[in-house]
């Protein structure tokens, strides 16, 4: 795996090495010893997995407070998708900017986030499947969200998003 910052303090894209041969390839895409030597501490607590099945679908802006806040990384696993991670750590040098990246299975990389950034993604594809390895469990009384146009962050999405849940609509300014 090649560890690449991202411009937002601690945000890294995952490049995944290959091994191929006449019936495909095999890449690891999470090993703790790995993942430690680039200064990636995060213990495993919970897998999941989303499934969108119009393109221009939006999930996000999540995020969870402490002490149930959510490293994690993302990869799409079927489909395309431009994936987002907001900085909201006070004390972060990033605080309140942003990173977006293309994932999807040709690309074979993967977006990883600390605790304390806010995540959501656009669907570029219908039956895009997203894969995610999460640092806390879910705990519904910590999670929060973030407006996924809010202007107090200016992401320049790809396009318009043509689904979204109430809530994720919902969400105030920051």
């Amino acid at each position: 795996m090649r560890f690449v910052p991202t411009a937002l303090q601690g945000v890294t894209i995952i490049e995944l090495d290959e091994i191929e041969d006449n019936r495909g390839f095999f890449a690891r895409t999470f090993c703790e010893e790995e993942f430690k030597r680039a200064g990636i501490f995060m213990e495993i607590r919970q897998a999941n997995m989303s499934h969108n099945r119009r393109a221009f679908t939006l999930r996000g802006l999540h995020y969870q407070v402490e002490p149930y806040a959510e490293p994690k990384v993302v990869q799409c696993v079927r489909g395309r998708i431009w994936d987002v991670a907001v900085d909201l750590r006070p004390e972060s040098k990033t605080y309140c900017q942003w990173v977006g990246i293309e994932l999807s299975p040709e690309e074979r990389r993967l977006h990883y986030m600390p605790r304390g950034c806010a995540h959501g993604f656009l669907t570029l594809e219908p039956n895009s499947d997203v894969v995610y390895l999460m640092g806390a469990p879910y705990v519904a009384e910590s999670r929060r969200g973030v407006r996924w146009n809010d202007p107090a962050f200016g992401i320049e999405w790809p396009a318009q998003p043509v689904e979204m849940s109430e809530r994720d609509a919902g969400y105030s300014d920051f």
